[in-house]
């Protein structure tokens, strides 16, 4: 008797030793970089679709062949906006969309820039949708750990690791096509995988991957996430989309909220009494981090519509209630304004790119065209120049233009004072623009 219960003993140890194994083993497999990927996977879409295109770059007049085109996304916004490359959407006349559930469904383009290929694209989906965990590629770190997750070869969310390379590489693809400012990694990026979120170590989207170095393993490049949310700001901008306005231009103001930059006379935020310096924590019931969010809460909203808006103003928050106006039938977009009235057109630059060249800057418009006879040619303002600021304002963003050139009107400055960098020296004159009433 006495040994079988011994051996009973024994028996009891080794299975409660044998059934807590598998506990801290489960605990050990489930790391860092398998919570990052389970936490955004399902925000990640695969895009398929057929589109024509010509045998190669140099064949301009070649036969048009069609191509089953394959790409991936981000959702940004619970009702199916999804961020992803233009490329990837560029003359596909169906686009669909397969979820992380396996659900295929269609989508259209809601708007897109060439320039920095990128477009916003809307699932239809009658339920939200999981939405992707938007970090910042402002503290980016060579070396540091970074997932890819995407359509690669059409293998549906594939996962890759690797680090960050490099930062703030200039890549030019093609003869159209060059990206500035991207994040170089070693993470297998394949045709496919352009659109998908390049993801840190806890599971927060740093970059959008857009390109690989052809015949290079190893080599592969993202747009960083700040690039991609000022520019998804302006994709999504209620009056591009919904043709309705506030007024604010924000800036991301770290953990905070959104700090108001400028607040665009007449405008809606204007007349209840919005101001730079106010601190946006939240619109209606989105947080605030950014221009980004401001107008991803008052998008689908009516002209007429009032929304609240919490702000911190002298350390105390206050509670505005901001209506929608219906932008005015004459108005005229600033691209458009930005051509009549001063002579030119102009794309955002990324602020590293300017700081690289003259550090006192904190970014600038790049010059794209200029029009003969115009203002800024009269200037000897060329393509290429670095637009830097207006009389007293600094012009990071093309919202800045809208409140410079409004401001101009209301003060009647004329002509007005110009600064441009070209190369690293600072050159400067004045603009006398050819005023257009609107």
């Amino acid at each position: 008797m006495r040994c079988s219960w011994v051996v009973v003993s024994l028996v009891a140890v080794s299975i409660t030793a044998s059934a807590a194994r598998p506990g801290r083993a489960e605990d050990l497999r489930r790391t860092a970089i398998v919570r990052a990927v389970e936490s955004q996977r399902d925000a990640v879409v695969n895009i398929h679709g057929q589109k024509f295109v010509s045998p190669s770059d140099d064949d301009e007049g070649g036969e048009l062949r069609r191509v089953n085109g394959m790409g991936t996304g981000v959702v940004v916004d619970p009702r199916g906006y999804v961020v992803t490359n233009y490329h990837v959407v560029e003359g596909v006349r169906r686009i669909e969309v397969t979820l992380a559930n396996g659900r295929t469904t269609s989508a259209t383009l809601v708007s897109h820039d060439p320039r920095t290929d990128l477009a916003v694209i809307k699932i239809a989906s009658e339920t939200p949708l999981p939405v992707i965990t938007i970090g910042t590629s402002s503290d980016l770190m060579i070396g540091e750990t970074v997932l890819a997750l995407g359509n690669a070869y059409g293998y549906e969310h594939t996962v890759t690791r690797g680090i960050i390379s490099a930062l703030h590489r200039n890549v030019e693809v093609s003869r159209t096509q060059r990206y500035d400012d991207l994040i170089q990694t070693d993470a297998s990026i394949n045709p496919g995988n352009s659109g998908g979120p390049l993801l840190n170590i806890n599971g927060e989207v740093i970059g959008i991957n857009v390109a690989v170095r052809a015949g290079a393993q190893g080599i592969g490049f993202a747009i960083p996430i700040d690039r991609v949310l000022d520019v998804a700001s302006s994709l999504l901008s209620v009056e591009r989309v919904d043709h309705t306005w506030h007024g604010i231009v924000a800036r991301p103001d770290g953990s905070r909220g959104a700090v108001v930059e400028a607040v665009r006379g007449e405008s809606p935020a204007a007349s209840v009494g919005v101001r730079a310096g106010d601190v946006i924590v939240r619109v209606g019931d989105v947080p605030v981090a950014r221009q980004f969010d401001i107008e991803r809460a008052l998008l689908g909203r009516k002209a007429g519509d009032s929304v609240p808006v919490t702000v911190v103003r002298a350390g105390a928050e206050e509670c505005i209630s901001l209506p929608l106006f219906a932008m005015r039938r004459d108005a005229v977009p600033i691209d458009v304004r930005c051509w009549r009235e001063l002579g030119l057109r102009v794309e955002p630059l990324p602020a590293p790119t300017v700081q690289k060249l003259q550090s006192r800057y904190r970014g600038g418009l790049t010059v794209t065209s200029v029009r003969p006879g115009g203002p800024a040619n009269e200037q000897g303002i060329r393509e290429g120049d670095i637009l830097v600021g207006l009389h007293i304002w600094e012009t990071v963003a093309i919202d800045n233009l809208v409140y410079i050139l409004d401001k101009a009107d209301e003060e009647h400055l004329n002509p007005i004072k110009f600064y441009v960098l070209r190369g690293r020296e600072t050159l400067f004159g004045h603009l006398v623009s050819e005023t257009v009433t609107r």
